[in-house]
């Protein structure tokens, strides 16, 4: 038995008729009936009553019309779910985000997912740090990282996506916070609240390098994390803290942020497995490539239509 003899025969069950469900076929009717008859006999029951206008089903017929619709529509649906998975709208997707693009980047990034692939799962994984990614990235925990750079690229495709400034984030009743820029030397004194160090974090390392190279070593008070709970440290008035910009994003109260003199800038790029190709990982990344594009296009519009003399 063939899925076609199936065809065949809902064709004629439906039509009553072998001359109209030939035609529906576009076959001869010969043939048609030849395969009805083979059916029959592999099955060893007679699924038709045939008379010389009409056709119509036995019992085991009504019966095994049904399951044979199922069956159809079963194929069918399969043909179409492996359609959908192989042109990667379709599937799972296991997003893992540092702290500063998941209040920044991330929001955009799930709701286009979601509008052009509704068929895909998105699953976030946010808050890791740079070292965690890169773990459940080789562990296959994750699909696509959002990170900081530099990390352990081993088995990985990393590629960069956007430079970001670094900012201050200082208590808002702080002697700094009345200022309206700062320079790195201006934080020596001051107590820092940083991401976790001993390896575990990207920011960690830039910071204290910059600080070095600034002419001091910070005094590193609180480790933490997460962001959210980096700025609430500051907004306690625990500590300042050396920041991506987007972290302004994350308005808690009792925190302001103040830009850096310098062009201090942290790249944020966009990690997976270098064999993974599944489709709807590649898909994923055209959607988080064009937004990111459509962002920098934006920002340089804005910067173009400053008037000339204006702020910096």
């Amino acid at each position: 038995m063939e899925l076609r003899h199936l065809r065949y025969f809902v064709a004629v069950a439906e039509e009553r008729h072998f001359g109209r469900a030939a035609a529906r076929l576009h076959m001869a009717q010969p043939p048609l009936s030849q395969q009805i008859r083979q059916l029959e006999d592999e099955l060893g029951l007679r699924l038709l009553q045939r008379t010389t206008r009409r056709v119509e089903l036995t019992a085991a017929g009504e019966t095994y019309l049904v399951r044979a619709r199922e069956i159809l529509a079963a194929v069918s649906g399969a043909t179409d779910e492996a359609q959908r998975v192989a042109a990667g709208s379709q599937g799972r997707l296991v997003i893992g985000c540092v702290g500063s693009a998941t209040y920044s980047l991330l929001p955009p990034l799930v709701r286009r997912l979601r509008d052009e692939l509704p068929g895909v799962e998105v699953a976030v994984q946010g808050e890791m740090l740079a070292p965690a990614q890169v773990a459940a990235l080789q562990a296959g925990q994750i699909d696509l990282g959002l990170l900081r750079r530099p990390v352990d690229e081993t088995g990985l495709h990393v590629q960069t996506v956007r430079s970001e400034r670094l900012i201050v984030a200082v208590p808002d009743g702080h002697r700094l916070a009345a200022r309206k820029r700062l320079r790195l030397q201006d934080l020596a004194a001051e107590d820092f609240v940083m991401h976790a160090g001993s390896g575990r974090s990207v920011m960690y390392g830039t910071v204290l390098e910059l600080c070095r190279a600034a002419g001091f070593e910070p005094r590193i008070r609180h480790e933490v994390a997460e962001t959210s709970t980096l700025v609430t440290f500051v907004a306690a008035g625990l500590g300042v803290a050396v920041v991506p910009a987007s972290v302004a994003e994350l308005q808690v109260p009792g925190a302001a942020y103040r830009p850096l003199t310098g062009k201090l800038t942290v790249e944020l790029a966009v990690a997976t497995r270098a064999d993974d190709d599944a489709p709807q990982l590649q898909r994923a990344l055209e959607v988080l490539l064009r937004r990111i594009r459509r962002e920098q296009g934006s920002t340089a519009a804005a910067r173009g239509s400053r008037p000339a003399g204006g702020h910096r």
